[in-house]
This record gives C-alpha cells, sequence and structure tokens, in this order.
C-alpha cells in the first residue's frame, strides 16, 4: 500500500565513530568511491533501509563497508543540519563504538574505496559534517570513560596495569599519578589478577589481569559506582 504525504520527508541515515587504542586514540574512517565527496574521508555509514533499525543499519554498514563487526556500539546523537548533505535533506543518527584493534582486521568494500585508522591528532578533511560528529563522539567517550567501564572494550582481553593507565591518560589526555591510579582500581574489586605475565616483551614482564564483568555487575547491583 503506498501513501501521500502533504510534507516533503528528510531522508535516514547513519553514521558511526568507531574508536580503537594502541599507543594512542585512533578513529576508523573510510575513502568515499562515490559523489558527492568522492575521494575524501569520512565516518563509515549510510542510508537506513526500510525494514531495519538505525542500529542495524550502523551495524550492516560497518560491516559492508570495514568489516568489522564485533564491537561495543552506543547512539551517540542525532545530527540534522539543514545542509549537511548536498544530496538531499538527511538527517543522521550517529553513534559511536570501541573496538580492539588486533582483533579487527579493517576491509573496504561496497561503495567505501579504502579503510583505514587515523591518529586522532592527525585527521584527514572530512566530507558532510563529519568533523563535528567526530568532536562529539570525543567528547562522549571522555565523559562515559570516566563513569562506566567501557573502556575495558578497547584492551586485550588480559591486559597490565601500566596498559589500563595508558588507556586512561589517552582518552583523558591528562597523566595520572600511577600509584593512585593502580590503588583506586585494585580496590573497586572488579580487576581479576591472572598467574600470567607479558610475554615476548624487553622489559621486566607485568602481571596480567582481566576485567571480571560478572562481578562488576555484582557490585553495581549492591550500589557501587564506577569513578575515575
Amino acid at each position: 500500500m503506498s501513501f501521500t504525504y502533504a510534507y516533503a520527508r528528510p531522508a535516514l541515515a547513519v553514521d558511526c565513530a568507531v574508536f580503537g587504542l594502541d599507543d594512542d586514540l585512533k578513529i576508523l574512517l573510510i575513502q568515499r568511491d562515490l559523489e558527492p565527496f568522492q575521494g575524501k574521508w569520512a565516518l563509515p555509514g549510510g542510508f537506513v533501509r526500510m525494514d531495519e533499525t538505525t542500529e542495524q543499519a550502523a551495524r550492516r554498514e560497518l560491516s559492508e563497508e570495514t568489516g568489522v563487526t564485533k564491537l561495543y556500539l552506543e547512539q551517540l546523537c542525532t545530527f540534522s543540519g539543514i545542509n549537511r548533505d548536498p544530496r538531499e535533506r538527511v538527517v543522521s543518527v550517529a553513534y559511536y563504538a570501541l573496538v580492539k584493534l588486533s582483533d579487527h582486521r579493517v576491509k573496504a568494500a561496497t561503495d567505501a574505496r579504502e579503510a583505514a585508522w587515523f591518529s586522532l591528532s592527525d585527521l584527514p578533511p572530512l566530507a558532510f559534517d563529519h568533523d563535528h560528529i567526530v568532536e562529539t563522539a570525543i567528547e562522549r567517550l571522555r565523559e562515559k570513560v570516566r563513569y562506566q567501564p567501557i573502556g575495558f572494550e578497547l584492551l586485550p582481553p588480559k591486559f597490565t596495569l601500566s596498559m589500563l593507565q595508558n588507556l586512561y591518560e589517552v582518552v583523558l589526555e591528562k597523566e595520572l599519578d600511577k600509584r593512585n591510579f593502580r590503588k583506586k582500581v585494585l580496590a573497586m574489586g572488579f580487576l581479576e589478577e591472572l598467574d600470567e605475565v607479558e610475554q615476548d616483551v624487553a622489559h621486566r614482564a607485568a602481571r596480567l589481569y582481566r576485567f571480571d564483568k560478572k562481578r562488576y555487575q555484582e557490585l553495581t547491583k549492591e550500589g557501587f559506582h564506577f569513578e575515575l
């Protein structure tokens, strides 16, 4: 059954700011193979189909354009600038995602010419209003990483306390006192100390830990509030 509407309707799209971590914080970009902005770098994304939710569309576009599938994904904000897309009136629901870099080998597909990780300190000019989306996503990440343990989504399953501290220093862009940081995170009670140490490192091998998600959920039910 078809309908006739009295008013024109905007198209609905999704855009995804995907973050990864090694020595610094990185974001996943695709190089557009089609107009508008052909050849320009942009966030992965595309139009929402009639038979899917915006989250389903975001996950599909990430899989199709970059090959990235398993990730932490959360809705960020709606961007509805009048002239944000030169083709037509387009409203975009943006998401931000966190991935472990070691788990993903990105590969461009569909309408993406290339997919690659970029340091946040060295981003190329972005298509559409994606620079604004990236700025908003970074602000949200910095805010949320202090009050929820989403930062562990950026780390390998087994990590050292130095790796954990580096995560927070990179994301928050501030130096943390090593002794105080370790004392605070260990006192929270959701880090499991493993009977393992780093392998194949030039320096003295450090103890490995694991985030105990089940224990964190139990603590939360008991009234525990995460804060760093």
